[in-house]
């Protein structure tokens, strides 16, 4: 299996269409913040941009031990705040990529084998299916605080 670890940081969207670019972004962050660190044993980041939910949520390995999903999520919030979500907190129809496709319903099935969370931030602006790269301005600044959140997710703050 490609994705063999039992810890997946898995960010999902597209830098095409503005704020939805927020989980690669993350991943890029996570992935310069352990250029001179060692990584913690049994981790990977994976940038899946759009192909979460058909490359990877859909073929699940038996190691896996926890999933972090990094991602946009329409809540009731300002732009830019973090929230930890259970896939259970995402009603089904409520959690779709940006060619609306479901994404809880996998996470679901995988939740039953492993722990799976969701870090996701509340988008400014999602610009699909117009071209427009670059986060806004309030989810650029909560990268930090994103990175951080996964950090202790996997025992490293």
């Amino acid at each position: 299996m490609p994705y063999h670890a039992e810890t997946l940081v898995v960010g999902c969207g597209n830098i095409l269409f503005k704020d939805d670019g927020f989980g690669p972004t993350v991943i890029k962050k996570l992935e310069e913040y352990f250029e001179d660190k060692d990584m913690p044993e049994e981790t990977m980041f994976i940038d899946a941009g759009t192909g979460a939910t058909h490359f990877i949520f859909s073929l699940p390995d038996e190691k896996w031990k926890k999933l972090i999903v990094v991602d946009v999520v329409q809540f009731d919030a300002e732009p830019g705040t973090l929230k930890i979500f259970s896939p259970f907190d995402m009603p089904k129809g409520t959690y779709e990529n940006v060619h609306t496709w479901p994404v809880e319903e996998p996470l679901h099935d995988l939740a039953e084998n492993c722990e799976v969370i969701i870090v996701g931030c509340k988008p400014g602006e999602i610009s699909a299916p117009d071209v427009e790269m670059g986060l806004t301005e309030p989810v650029e600044k909560a990268i930090p605080e994103a990175v951080n959140m996964i950090l202790k997710e996997i025992g490293v703050l």
